[in-house]
């Protein structure tokens, strides 16, 4: 395997682990929260979508966003199924950027976001948006042990 293949892998396996857990969520916790600061669940599914765009952005535009403005600013939460059909062209879109990358690209592309003091080689980057989604999906675990409810298996 050459390091867009790996790269490639270990987006899908964290995606699908996550559509996994997220599936196994009754439809009547999706608007729970552990406290009025936190995300709700279908809040922090969403957020994992949105974000992944975001990054996607970023990436393109090497660290600087501009006017920026989310696709999902209009959409009103709904359920799963909604959220991931809307998400689908954009995931496919972001997996194409990286199909379309070599090693060149992740060792000398530099993602440089001033406004958080970030400079990072891309292949680094691409890794810290899986650490994105890897984190919320731990929360979400520990939001189903916090409900009393029960966890699906993503460890397989």
């Amino acid at each position: 395997m050459n390091s867009n293949e790996i790269i490639l892998l270990n987006f899908s396996e964290i995606r699908r682990r996550s559509i996994n857990l997220w599936s196994g969520i009754p439809n009547e916790y999706l608007n729970w929260k552990p406290d009025e600061n936190a995300f709700t669940i279908i809040e922090m599914i969403r957020h994992v979508l949105e974000g992944e765009h975001l990054f996607h952005k970023i990436i393109e535009n090497r660290g600087n966003l501009g006017n920026y403005s989310s696709p999902w600013k209009a959409l009103k939460y709904s359920d799963l199924k909604n959220e991931l059909e809307f998400s689908e062209k954009y995931r496919t879109a972001f997996l194409d950027m990286i199909s379309n990358l070599n090693e060149s690209d992740l060792e000398n592309v530099r993602i440089e976001r001033k406004e958080v003091g970030q400079s990072k080689k891309l292949g680094d980057y691409l890794n810290r948006i899986a650490y994105h989604e890897s984190v919320h999906t731990g929360q979400i675990l520990s939001y189903l042990r916090t409900i009393g409810i029960e966890r699906p298996q993503i460890w397989d």
